[in-house]
C-alpha cells in the first residue's frame, strides 16, 4: 500500500476496527464489494532483518470469512502458518512441496513495494 494509493482509495473516515496497520478509511467495504465477484485478500507484511510481523483478512460474498488474522514480532505461526498463508489458502493457492502458499506464488521475489513497482 503506498503513499499514493492509500490516498486516493481512502474516504477519510475513521479507519476500521480491523487492526491493519495500512488499511485506508472505507477500503473495507470496497473490498466487501469485490468480494461479490469472488475471494479478496489484503494482507500486510513488515519485517526487517527477519523479524516482524503479519495481518491478513479475507473478504466473501460481501464479508470477512477469515480474521482479522494477526501474528506480532516474537511470535510462531500456528499450526496453520503465517496469517498470509493462510489468507492464500483460502483464495485457492495449493503450496508445491518445499514452500509455503507466499512462496509458490513467487510472493518472495522483492522485499519491498518499490521492488513491485520497479
Amino acid at each position: 500500500m503506498t503513499d499514493e494509493v492509500f490516498d486516493t482509495v481512502t474516504d477519510g473516515s475513521p479507519a476500521g476496527s480491523l487492526g491493519f496497520w495500512r488499511l485506508p478509511a472505507g477500503f473495507e467495504e470496497l473490498l466487501a464489494r469485490w468480494s461479490a465477484a469472488g475471494p479478496v485478500a489484503y494482507v500486510e507484511a513488515e519485517y526487517f532483518g527477519g523479524v516482524g510481523e503479519q495481518h491478513a483478512a479475507v473478504w466473501a460474498h460481501g464479508g470477512v470469512v477469515l480474521g482479522p488474522l494477526h501474528v506480532e514480532e516474537g511470535h510462531a505461526f500456528g499450526s496453520a502458518g503465517s496469517p498470509i498463508s493462510q489468507a492464500l489458502r483460502r483464495l485457492g493457492v495449493v503450496a508445491d512441496a518445499a514452500t509455503d502458499e507466499f512462496a509458490t506464488l513467487g510472493l518472495d521475489r522483492h522485499r519491498s513495494s518499490e521492488g513491485w513497482i520497479a
